[in-house]
Order: structure tokens, then sequence, then C-alpha cells
């Protein structure tokens, strides 16, 4: 087979097959009844993944060219030409039309890819299974006592719930709140989605982190905000740099997640959260603070949150149990003023009439009960052993190639690799020898970066993995 994908091209891959097995149906190579090569064999043929032609394939069946058949495979469709009265809908035209923008295709091959078992997984954002308390989750279950009240609940979330969260956030981060100034919502993405769709219009300045999550989220990119970058150096952003931008563009809104940043790791040091919150007070620009790691510390220390410094209203909190508990929960809140706060809660209400009761009543048990600190601390020993061997392994397998800084908390490690090398191409070898990662440019204008995260794959495997990795690297800066 003489034609193969361009993996640095702009089209995607698996849009490259699917234009490319078009064309062949097109020309009669594949001729209607006919069967196309089953998935596993053209991923062999084209060098990548089976994950790559299964969306190939998707693509050609919602063109209507093609058919899935349990058993058969793929089969070029009989009516290709449309021969037939009833004609099927270009759903493919609508689906890139909508108002909604879609993750960057380079994200949706990584969550692809991450689907596979036997990938090491070092870019996915969550916890691997055995650091999610399933034991207390089972007895929790088993007590017997759930309130079977299985109606819609409280706009703004379960009251006990609700309750919890308030002495909660006061014991573990020193931040004064009441029932009624939080909402729960479905993790910390739905309360994100909720403030930009809510709070911001069109043309909108906004400030994000550079690099930054916020970079890979396109819901930023469908609400027609324009987004500006405030660099993230060793000690977070500098805050004059804001002050410098909202001079220039009248900043609407900041977004920042200070502690153990996602992606670089780092912590906004106190003097600079000062200072942030003094300009934020001054100019009366609102921050969000996206907070899913403060309690990740492997020190066990204290981290005051921007939300337990503000003095003036200006800080919008969110978090989640996400990164701390299990992701799997969809609990997350916002903490705000009441006028925000019922803003929010109406728009949560008219997408899915309120959050569900039964994760919140076991989130509330949770949280409440007496293993939830044993389970941090325990949580905070795991994520500090599996980065030291992250660490150990970069250091032992990259040698002087390698240049980062080791995470105090989170679960994210930032690494600069020296030399020249192409971030699309060290993806491709690296899922080739079996290891996803998420390179840096996902994340904002930085280059020569990747983001590894330790809080997914067995600690045992981690020094196999960050050995794959450097084969791949190695293959790379050899071409």
């Amino acid at each position: 087979m003489d034609w193969k994908p361009i993996r640095q091209g702009h089209t995607p891959v698996y849009k490259q097959i699917a234009e490319w097995m078009e064309q062949r149906i097109a020309s009669g190579e594949f001729p209607p009844g006919s069967r196309l090569p089953s998935e596993r064999l053209l991923a062999k043929e084209l060098q990548v993944n089976r994950s790559t032609v299964v969306t190939a394939y998707e693509e050609l069946r919602a063109a209507g060219l093609v058919e899935r058949r349990q058993g058969s495979g793929t089969i070029v469709s009989r009516d290709i030409w449309g021969l037939a009265r009833n004609r099927t809908p270009d759903w493919k035209r609508m689906a890139e039309a909508g108002l909604f923008r879609p993750n960057l295709p380079l994200i949706r091959q990584i969550r692809r890819d991450t689907q596979d078992s036997d990938m090491l997984d070092l870019a996915s954002g969550e916890l691997s299974p055995e650091l999610v308390p399933h034991e207390q989750f089972r007895q929790l279950l088993a007590a017997g006592d759930f309130p079977c009240h299985f109606g819609y609940e409280h706009p703004q979330g379960n009251p006990q719930l609700r309750d919890t969260l308030v002495a909660h956030m006061k014991t573990w981060k020193g931040i004064d709140a009441a029932p009624s100034s939080i909402l729960v919502t479905a993790g910390a993405q739905q309360a994100l989605h909720l403030v930009v769709q809510c709070l911001l219009q069109p043309g909108d300045a906004v400030a994000i982190e550079d690099p930054s999550y916020c970079y890979s989220l396109p819901l930023f990119r469908s609400a027609g905000v324009r987004l500006f970058p405030l660099p993230v150096d060793s000690e977070g952003i500098d805050p004059d740099e804001l002050l410098a931008l909202h001079g220039k563009h009248r900043i609407k809104m900041v977004f920042l997640n200070p502690n153990f940043q996602n992606p670089t790791g780092t912590f906004l040091s106190l003097p600079r959260r000062k200072r942030l919150l003094e300009i934020s007070a001054e100019h009366g620009i609102p921050i969000v603070e996206d907070d899913p790691y403060s309690l990740t510390a492997f020190s066990g220390e204290h981290v005051p949150t921007l939300k337990s410094l503000d003095r003036h209203g200006t800080v919008l909190y969110i978090s989640s149990l996400t990164k701390i508990v299990a992701s799997g929960l969809r609990i997350g809140w916002v903490v705000g003023p009441r006028t925000v706060i019922e803003r929010l809660a109406d728009a949560k209400q008219q997408i899915d009439f309120g959050h569900s009761i039964f994760p919140q009543w076991l989130a509330n048990r949770f949280l409440s009960s007496e293993w939830f600190p044993a389970h941090l601390d325990m949580l905070r020993r795991e994520l500090a052993g599996r980065s030291e061997r992250l660490v150990c392994s970069l250091r032992e397998s990259f040698g002087g190639s390698v240049e980062f800084v080791p995470p105090a908390g989170g679960i994210h490690l930032w690494c600069r690799l020296t030399g020249e090398w192409s971030e699309n191409r060290m993806l491709a070898e690296s899922v080739k020898r079996g290891v996803i990662f998420v390179p840096g440019m996902v994340f904002g204008s930085k280059k020569g970066f990747v983001r590894f995260t330790f809080g997914r794959p067995p600690k045992e495997r981690i020094q196999d993995a960050i050995s794959r990795l450097a084969e791949a690297y190695r293959s790379v800066c050899r071409q």
C-alpha cells in the first residue's frame, strides 16, 4: 500500500483516511455491497491506531457511504448514489455547523487512545482506581439509609450537602461561606461553563494563564470571548501583567488555577496572591479561582486559596471532588455572591433540572465521615510517591535532555525536552509504544513542552512508561 496519512498535516489523520477511503469507493475499487478492510488490518497497513480507523469509518457511516453490520464488518452502502427515495440528513455537516465548538482534533484523538486498556496513560487527569475509596462507598451504600427520594433536588443542590460543604471549606480551606452562596454542579467543568455562558458576552476580554488548561476548553471559543495570556513562571502569573492587560483591553474576568496549576504544577506565591487581590478590588476585575488540587499538597500543609484571602468579594471560587475522591461522582461547586449563584442555578436548572440526588447523598456522607481525613492522608502519600517515581524515572531515562521542577502537590509534571523535535511525531511514536501523554502545545503558546499526569498510571508502571517515552523521543530526534 503506497498511500500513508500525513501526520504533521493540518487535517486530522482520521479525516485523511476517511477521504482516501471515500475516493476508493467513488472510483469503484470498493463497489456497493463490498466489505471494507477490517479496522485492525487497515490500522496495521497504515501504521495508525485502530481507534483512528474506527473514527474514520464512523465518518463514512455518518455520510451514508457505509454500513456497520454486526458480524460482517463495514459494508459499502448499496445506495451510495441516492437511488432510494429515503434520504439520510447530512448529520456531518450539521454537526460541524453547531454553535458549540468541538474539542481540538488532537484532544479527541488523545481521549480515544486513552480508552485502550493496554495503554500506559500519562494523559488523563483523573485518579487511578486504587486511589478511589471504593470500599468506603460500598459500606455507605450497604448501610441502607438512603432517603429514597428520587425527585428533583433544590436548584442550588442538596441542602445537607451544601451544609457539609460549608464545614468542609471552613475546616480544610479557610473559606467562610453560607449554604445560600453555594451551587452544586456536575464537576468543575460545568461550573466553568455556567460562569462563561451566564456572566460573559461575545467580545469580552478574558485573561487566562499561559500555559493553561483553559486553552483546551472549547467553551471559551463557543462563547466568542477574546482570550489574553498571562505567562506563568515559577511563582505563577505576574499580577502587574494583568494590570497592563486591563489598561489595554479592559479585562472583564480572569480565570486562574493558582494551586498546583494544570499543567505546570506551579503555586502562585503569597505576595503575588495579595497583589492580585489588590488589583482585582481596585479595578473591579472578577477572579474565577479553579481549585481542584489545593488539598493534595504532599507536605500536608494548609494551602491558602485566593478565596480565603478575599476581603472584597471579587473571587468566584470553584472546586470539586474529582481530583481528591472520584471523578465519576461528578460533584463540583461554585461559591459566590447570591445574585450570581441564583443566576447560575437558574441556568443549570434549564439544562438538567438540578443535580442528581444520589451522588450528592454519597458525597455528603463521605465528606462528613471519619473516612475523609484518612483518605486524604493516603492520597497525598500515594501521589507524592508517584511523583517521586516519575521524577526519578525522567532523570534516569532522559538525563540532561529534560528540564522540570518537581511538583509539591497536584497530579501534573510539566517538562521541557531539549533539542529539535515534533510534538505530533513524538505523540505518534509514543502511542506506537503503548504510552499516551499530552503535548504542551494544547495548553498555550509554549513549544517543546509536555505534560505528564501521574495520578492515573499504576505506580509500578511509571518507570516502564517513561522508558518507552524516552525511546520515542530518541527516535523523533534522529529523524
